[in-house]
């Protein structure tokens, strides 16, 4: 039992350093995002897969553009193991007025939660960068359009290409999220037919996109396709969205003008066909739906345009296409994620690396600690781990003896002119089989009868003492005692005080250990070390101070580490060493008033 404890204890005290892992040493700070799929923050049920998800960083949240390089391409992202890298891309990034918009691939979340979170990692001078814009994205995303601010003519960054064939929207640097196109009420963008942007009724499409409507609008089109007799519409009519779907059969099903738009404003807008219907989102909120019979479709797609249909007038960003019906709960994340006051994401404190990184002395020190070195600090973390789980262990049978003391003469003084003997118990299987291990004993023993108590331990030697010399049948008390057996029931008591006492001074020699031997190991391993150091550079011939400061401060790190281990068990044995004192002295005081009652009660 007790070395399940120590080891239990060993592996707890382990916890802080596995708390603070770092993923890789060669980045300098990182910062704990937090994914909010609560009421207050996304607001879903379900659980969403691979999803992205859109960081913005500004000085808000993020003050440390500085420590970054200039083009960030040395951000990385890791899941919230810190183990796992994730996919991103970087779709602008402005240090000089700290404005940056990151994609993540997050593996998946949880619905209702704030549990999840993924790390962000920057500061590496040498680091190259990183993007995946194609692995950002599952394989059900067929097109994604960013409208980057710089990339000339729009193109999808999901890894199928599905680049447009023409546009001429014409480019905002400054949109919603980060650059984005602009319709007059002549613009369009198409894109060419191709086999991952095809609808299939087993899987179903999903259309997404953020509009700025500007004004009421004559039936105009934010999405059109024709392939032969089968097409698809989706647009504004006033103010309100509207679906149109034939398919191959010429069967139509519509969505008549529904659900208001807030016109001059950025809205978050889908449309997703599969299982059997189609149905329109605002903001990540269904606002309508019908049946409809589907059949595979492809054709070109138009965006902003239409056949028989007037022009798209106002602002649009972030065009996306899945050959897949995306669920309500991951059109609502994006609604609620991508926006300007996004509510997904929580940002938490930078962290820095203090122990690795281009800027830590310490990782410095660290890197010059020779292997002799090593193994003193080694061994005098041993000794460190064994003097806290001694000065725990002691601290919990010391504390629990002294309570089951005061509980047993609280009774003894109650006894009065009444049989001395009337507070013994026999112990019982249990408290045998842990009357070895006192740590053991205060944990999980009973105290129904003080079994942790040292007065009543030498108490019941007491009674067992007297006992055997007169008894315990009526009369007993008439027998009585003589001098002679009053002495040698208090020599059996005295034995019993002594044999507490070793007990409360066991493993108590450790902790003396560590407390001598931790600085003169320590010193060792200075000594060695800075022998070594004068020794490479005696070989080297190469005299200057950056040749030796090194050494010597990782030759000192032994001293350090063997200080670190003397000075917690020189003040928690000082402690114990008082409170055992004072238990001795309450047992020799027991003892002298255990036997003047036995006197008086069975004296001759």
């Amino acid at each position: 039992m007790a070395k399940r404890l120590a080891a239990t204890l060993f592996l707890f005290c382990l916890v802080p350093s596995l708390a603070q892992a770092w993923w890789n040493d060669s980045w300098d700070f990182r910062k704990q995002i937090s994914i909010d799929t609560s009421v207050t923050g996304a607001d879903i049920k379900g659980a969403v897969s691979n999803v992205p998800v859109l960081v913005r960083l500004h000085t808000g949240n993020f003050p440390y553009f500085k420590d970054a390089k200039p083009d960030g391409s040395d951000l990385r992202f890791v899941a919230g193991d810190d183990k796992t890298p994730l996919k991103f891309h970087v779709e602008s990034y402005d240090s000089v007025n700290e404005i940056a918009l990151i994609w993540v691939k997050v593996p998946g979340v949880q619905g209702n939660s704030t549990s999840e979170k993924f790390w962000m990692y920057y500061g590496n001078a040498d680091a190259p960068a990183a993007p995946d814009a194609g692995g950002t994205w599952d394989t059900q995303q067929a097109l994604a359009l960013h409208f980057d601010a710089d990339a000339g003519a729009p193109q999808d960054r999901t890894a199928y290409g599905n680049h447009p064939a023409s546009s001429t929207a014409v480019r905002n640097p400054n949109s919603l999220i980060g650059g984005g196109v602009r319709f007059s009420g002549s613009e369009s963008i198409a894109i060419n037919p191709s086999p991952s942007l095809l609808m299939k009724p087993e899987s179903g499409w999903t259309f997404a996109a953020w509009i700025k409507p500007q004004g009421p609008q004559q039936e105009t089109a934010l999405l059109y396709s024709r392939d032969g007799n089968a097409s698809l519409m989706f647009g504004i009519k006033d103010a309100r969205l509207f679906a149109r779907y034939r398919n191959a059969d010429g069967k139509v099903a519509e969505i008549p003008a529904d659900g208001t738009l807030n016109l001059g404003t950025w809205t978050h807008v889908a449309m997703t066909l599969g299982a059997g219907r189609i149905a329109i989102f605002i903001n990540g909120n269904e606002t309508a739906s019908a049946n409809a019979v589907l059949t595979e479709k492809g054709g070109k797609i138009i965006i902003g345009a239409s056949e028989g249909a007037n022009f798209f007038i106002g602002e649009m960003d972030e065009v996306e296409i899945s050959n897949i019906a995306r669920s309500a709960d991951w059109i609502k994340l994006a609604a609620r994620g991508q926006g300007a006051e996004g509510t997904l994401l929580h940002y938490a404190e930078d962290e820095q690396n203090k122990g690795g990184g281009g800027t830590s002395y310490f990782s410095v020190i660290l890197q010059n600690v020779t292997i002799d070195g090593w193994v003193v600090i080694v061994l005098l973390a041993v000794m460190a781990v064994i003097s806290w789980v001694v000065m725990f262990g002691k601290g919990v049978v010391i504390n629990r003896v002294r309570r089951d003391n005061r509980a047993f003469l609280d009774q003894f003084k109650k006894l009065g002119a009444r049989d001395p003997d009337a507070l013994d118990a026999k112990d019982s299987e249990d408290d045998k089989e842990l009357a070895g291990s006192p740590l053991s004993q205060a944990l999980f023993g009973k105290h129904d009868h003080f079994q942790s108590s040292a007065l009543y331990h030498i108490y019941h030697t007491g009674i067992q003492e007297l006992h055997y010399r007169v008894g315990k049948a009526v009369g007993a008390q008439a027998a009585g005692l003589s001098h002679q057996a009053v002495d040698a029931i208090r020599a059996s008591l005295d034995a019993a005080v002594v044999r507490e006492t070793q007990k409360l001074n066991s493993q108590m020699v450790l902790l003396t250990i560590a407390i001598s031997g931790g600085p003169f190991l320590g010193l060792l391993g200075t000594v060695v070390g800075v022998m070594i150091t004068f020794a490479a550079i005696a070989a080297s011939g190469d005299v200057n101070i950056n040749a030796i400061a090194p050494g010597i401060a990782a030759a000192l790190v032994a001293t350090v580490a063997g200080l670190a281990v003397a000075i917690p068990a020189l003040f928690g044995y000082n402690y114990l060493l008082s409170r055992v004192k004072e238990c001795v002295a309450d047992m020799q005081v027991f003892v002298d008033e255990f036997v003047t009652k036995l006197a008086e009660h069975y004296g001759r």
